[in-house]
């Protein structure tokens, strides 16, 4: 097993296939912002394939597919059968905005694609258009529709919630969830780079106890996915409710993760800048032993926590350099 100087079990890979996306969320993609990986820069398929059956022999045991926007990616699906067919992978996933999904949902869960999630940070399409900067709402709409009609499960809904921009739309977004059966995952602002550290900051801890005292929701400590969200269930089973929290209640002393950038760069810590280049060793032709050896020497510089609250300003990088 992959284990870091802390003594945490690193089991989880979230891998950006390409930092791209066709929307410019307000908190990830800064208005203008061009600085875009080369696409000779970015690692292969069969490179991919590589780093990921390296990190299975090690003992990781899930992979999320993430960017920029994964299915901007050509070719996704066929990607995502060669991970699935690894041998010690058990979860292969996807993050997306769901903007491309209508078109692509049964060919991904065909090549083993198991559960997505899905950005939707309101329901009202004017806020939606603010957001993202496009007018997307019906397609993620639609893109919903087609992941749940391709028995893609669970499907949760990641809100990011925003001061003054989407707070009063978390009931409405609940209510949502409830009718389709969604699990609502309820996200902080993280301050990465002038997008992030502009986006107005709510402390989810008042929100929670709300939601807690309006639908009795009770602490739910089974297994959904290995992340970082902390979950809550309604007494009837009706509402599952997440709550990523890296701000007002960090969860670092679990993190059981790494980034693989779209460019072949791990990423230790989404809010550090420890970083392992593997792009150029891996067309150096490295053996796969050395391989295993430079991953188990990537995993050594994994910081202890992020430093989100005391340095805001520290990171310059954006989200979607890093992978969501």
């Amino acid at each position: 097993m992959l284990q870091d100087r802390f003594g945490r079990s690193i089991d989880y890979l979230r891998l950006s296939v390409t930092d791209r996306c066709d929307l410019r969320c307000s908190y990830c993609i800064p208005k203008g912002f061009k600085d875009f990986e080369e696409p000779e820069n970015w690692l292969t398929f069969d490179e991919i394939e590589r780093v990921v059956a390296a990190f299975a022999r090690l003992g990781t045991r899930r992979v999320r597919l993430t960017g920029g926007e994964p299915l901007l990616r050509r070719n996704l699906p066929q990607l995502a059968a060669r991970l699935s067919a690894l041998p010690g992978l058990e979860d292969l996933s996807l993050s997306t905005n769901a903007t491309q999904l209508a078109r692509h949902a049964v060919a991904l869960q065909a090549a083993g694609v198991k559960r997505v999630n899905v950005s939707l940070d309101s329901l009202r399409r004017e806020c939606v258009n603010s957001i993202t900067g496009r007018d997307s709402l019906p397609q993620v709409m639609a893109g919903l529709q087609a992941a749940r009609a391709a028995g893609l499960a669970p499907i949760k809904i990641n809100m990011v919630a925003m001061k003054d921009v989407n707070e009063t739309d978390i009931e409405t977004m609940v209510a949502f969830c409830i009718e389709n059966g969604f699990i609502l995952r309820l996200i902080e602002a993280m301050p990465m780079g002038e997008s992030g550290r502009n986006t107005g900051f709510l402390d989810l801890q008042p929100v929670l106890e709300q939601l807690r005292q309006r639908f009795g929701l009770l602490p739910q400590h089974s297994e959904l996915g290995g992340g970082p969200a902390r979950y809550w269930r309604s007494v009837d089973g009706s509402f599952t409710l997440g709550l990523i929290t890296p701000i007002s209640q960090h969860f670092c002393a679990s993190c059981n993760r790494v980034r693989l950038s779209v460019d072949g760069t791990l990423y230790m810590c989404l809010g550090q800048e420890e970083r392992f280049e593997l792009r150029p060793l891996l067309r150096a032709g490295i053996s796969d032993e050395q391989l295993e050896m430079a991953i188990r020497s990537a995993i050594e510089l994994k910081p202890e926590r992020h430093e989100f609250r005391e340095k805001p300003g520290k990171l310059i990088r954006i989200m979607s350099m890093t992978g969501g």
